[in-house]
């Protein structure tokens, strides 16, 4: 065991298992306050580099938030990833046991620069955010069922479609609120929605999900949203590029807000049309709008500079 050891746990609702990499020996605690403060306990002496958790459905959000508060370096990793690293290695079958040894050999080969530990008003606007980004999904399937629905149950989905409506609203002042606090976020705020065809929302998102906006260059922030293209090529094979990884959340808002600067945003709509006429199929043509709209984007909060102070 090194002097500063690097630590794996994978993450179930209800349990956290542990490894230290190099050791063979696994323990698992609760993965509840209790559960957590009695592992910080026993992490904090060992003075690990890195604690590496998986991204497992919002059940890791704890852990981290407790173990950052705690002064200790933890870092959300993609399972994507570390699942192939395991593939890549021979390792095939899956445990929490086995998993939580992996993610540790995961980080010691990769070294996951630690996350920043999120403020009380950080965590609550990624909430807001978040949840907002749930009702919305059930406010589109409710619809859906509405236009398909027998008499009998109309009335209670029309029902739920205006709980689903008068909610929303209420996040998006909670939002509003949220974002008001921080003169920063404002202006990020105001900058983005200056944007022609990108709304409040997209706005927003991108405030509480991606503070590195305006911090790095245009292959880095097109990398980290997930719509920079990457190669496949084979010796003299020449494979289709395609996007992946990155987050999701902020490239959903993106695609829709995309959609609509095809028609309103005169740089984007300018550029979509060249694309089609030049034989581009229509989603590789809105992916690179998408990544244009983000690079512009990206440079005007580096700036900050509304849309009207710029040339386009």
């Amino acid at each position: 065991m090194t002097s500063h050891p690097i630590v794996g746990i994978d993450v179930s609702k209800c349990t956290l298992e542990v490894c230290v990499h190099g050791q063979a020996e696994m323990v698992r605690f609760t993965n509840s306050s209790d559960g957590i403060t009695r592992l910080t306990s026993v992490l904090q002496p060992m003075q690990p580099e890195v604690i590496a958790l998986e991204a497992t459905g919002g059940y890791e959000r704890l852990a981290a938030n407790l173990f950052s508060q705690a002064g200790l370096p933890v870092a959300v990793v993609n399972p994507t990833r570390v699942r192939r690293f395991a593939q890549g290695v021979g390792e095939l079958a899956k445990t929490d046991k086995i998993d939580a040894g992996i993610i540790a050999w995961y980080a010691s080969v990769v070294k996951p620069a630690p996350n920043g530990q999120q403020t009380e008003i950080e965590q609550k606007l990624a909430s807001f955010v978040e949840r907002r980004r749930q009702l919305l999904v059930e406010l589109v399937a409710e619809k859906n069922r509405l236009s398909t629905c027998g008499k009998p149950i109309r009335h209670d989905i029309e029902e739920h479609i205006e709980w689903i409506e008068a909610h929303l609203e209420h996040l998006e002042h909670e939002i509003r609120d949220c974002i008001a606090q921080k003169a920063d976020w404002q202006a990020r705020a105001e900058i983005i929605d200056s944007v022609p065809g990108v709304g409040e929302v997209t706005a927003s998102t991108m405030v509480a999900e991606l503070p590195e906006l305006g911090q790095l260059n245009r292959q880095q922030i097109a990398a980290l949203v997930g719509v920079a293209p990457y190669n496949r090529d084979s010796g003299p094979k020449r494979g289709k590029r395609k996007i992946t990884g990155g987050r999701a959340g902020i490239r959903k808002v993106l695609f829709m807000a995309t959609l609509s600067a095809t028609k309103f945003n005169p740089a984007i709509r300018t550029f979509y049309t060249r694309l089609i006429q030049n034989g581009k199929e229509k989603m590789v043509a809105l992916t690179a709008c998408m990544r244009k709209l983000l690079v512009i984007i990206n440079s005007m909060v580096h700036h900050g500079e509304k849309w009207r102070l710029i040339t386009v």
